[in-house]
């Protein structure tokens, strides 16, 4: 079992940055690989960050490349997203993941542990 608890989220304005946490616990976390995802009101779950376990090779969806930093510090059992230049479209409930499909890491039907979710809004 892993439980996966996210935090950091909040209001912002458009341009600004914040870094969300997702702090983990379970045996199996140590192997997983780690993903964040997003889902806006009437969307489907959106892919925005993976990292495998193997090598710690980082995967970003296309519309937060350059902007977004997917990280992982094992000695805390924490996966962080750091946003930067935040916009109104990044708006969402942001949810981190954990999976052992290290392949797939922006299917989120693969991933077999979910936290309960942080929501971000960015006012222009």
């Amino acid at each position: 079992q892993v439980q996966l608890v996210e935090s950091g989220g909040g209001l912002v304005q458009a341009g600004d940055s914040l870094r969300l946490s997702c702090a983990a616990s379970g045996r199996t976390f140590g192997r997983s690989s780690v993903g964040w995802f997003r889902q806006a009101p009437g969307q489907e779950r959106e892919f925005v960050a993976g990292m495998r376990w193997s090598d710690a090779a980082a995967y970003y969806g296309d519309s937060v490349k350059g902007r977004f930093t997917i990280s992982r510090d094992n000695a805390k059992n924490t996966v962080y997203l750091q946003m930067n230049s935040l916009k109104p479209e990044d708006t969402a409930v942001y949810y981190c993941g954990a999976t052992v499909d290290h392949l797939r890491l922006s299917v989120s039907r693969t991933y077999t542990y979910w936290g309960q979710g942080t929501q971000v809004t960015v006012s222009p």
